[in-house]
């Protein structure tokens, strides 16, 4: 078998490890406790991997810039610990995705991984990376060496838009201000959002959205670069270092790579991936709900190698 229908096999097996995280977490909606909401879905989705017959190490994954529970980067999961025979596979990871929008009950929390063979996502350090994000029709005309009014100006050249009409997605953040500042000043539309830039990359490439912009984390952006990927889009990242401790991490693990600027197709090499999300609070994806006898949780997978997404509806009984 090869490892590209491993991994289609397999997708019920991770589709289970996100929807798990999705229950567990989500039973925490509103609890105002963030770090208890991640350690839930941390657990739930560790738990998962225990029986899913694959040797998983995580490439990539959140955790370690707010201390809160986490898979830890260089982790293996997965019933491959015990049988050096099964499929080894790389997973970009995100447990709880927005674990303040879980807490305080907001939309768009997921819990979300990508997935591909061994050796074919970036294995790196957890640190912040500079994004862009677009559809299809901007390849070729956005990227993260040009301004941000040269990147407005290839949209509206592109979409013949005019720049009110301009919609861009970034996190509100101080790290992003002075792009925040000359969106404003070029009077395009600013969609600032709290958290969650997985679900902003997938608006801006499902054309919600034109553009994202701004820094966040670069485990997110692996995650991302999977997913726009597969629905042929646009996505740039660079590393970007608040503290000279996470540039000396990166740069250790990634040499002279530590500074350059990747893309969906170097970010995941391989076209056998697969992203799944399922969602906790109600936004992109429908939230987790909870009946008397049964939990209904709803999810996305998007194929690498079709382009083809499916939306999952799935009803887990209590009886």
């Amino acid at each position: 078998m090869s490892q590209s229908s491993n991994l289609i096999d397999l997708a019920p097996h991770f589709l289970r490890a996100t929807e798990q995280a999705a229950i567990a977490s989500g039973k925490l909606r509103g609890s105002n406790d963030k770090n208890k909401a991640d350690e839930a879905a941390v657990n739930a989705m560790r738990k998962v991997f225990d029986s899913i017959p694959v040797l998983a190490r995580v490439a990539i994954g959140e955790g370690e810039m707010d201390k809160a529970p986490m898979l830890y980067i260089g982790e293996e999961m997965g019933m491959g610990v015990n049988d050096s025979s099964m499929p080894k596979v790389d997973i970009a990871v995100d447990p709880l995705e927005c674990t303040a929008h879980c807490a305080e009950n907001l939309p768009n929390s997921i819990c979300v991984l990508s997935v591909a063979p061994r050796g074919h996502l970036l294995h790196a350090p957890e640190c912040y990376m500079d994004k862009i994000a677009g559809s299809a029709k901007l390849k070729g005309h956005i990227s993260l060496d040009k301004t941000v009014e040269d990147n407005i100006a290839s949209i509206a050249s592109v979409t013949g838009k005019e720049l009110k009409d301009i919609k861009v997605i970034i996190l509100n953040r101080p790290r992003n201000k002075d792009t925040i500042n000359s969106l404003i000043d070029l009077g395009v539309q600013v969609d600032l959002i709290q958290n969650g830039d997985i679900v902003g990359a997938m608006r801006a490439v499902n054309g919600d959205a034109d553009l994202l912009l701004g820094i966040g984390s670069a485990p997110e952006g692996v995650i991302s670069s999977v997913a726009v990927k597969g629905l042929n889009g646009v996505f740039q990242g660079k590393m970007w270092f608040h503290e000279k401790s996470y540039q000396e991490k990166v740069e250790k693990v990634l040499k002279n790579d530590a500074h350059k600027i990747w893309n969906e197709n170097n970010l995941c090499t391989s076209n056998d991936a697969i992203f799944v999300a399922t969602g906790v609070c109600d936004g992109w994806i429908p939230g987790v709900q909870y009946n008397d006898n049964s939990i209904n949780t709803w999810s996305r997978i998007i194929y690498v190698e079709t382009g083809e997404v499916k939306t999952i509806e799935s009803v887990h009984s209590l009886i």
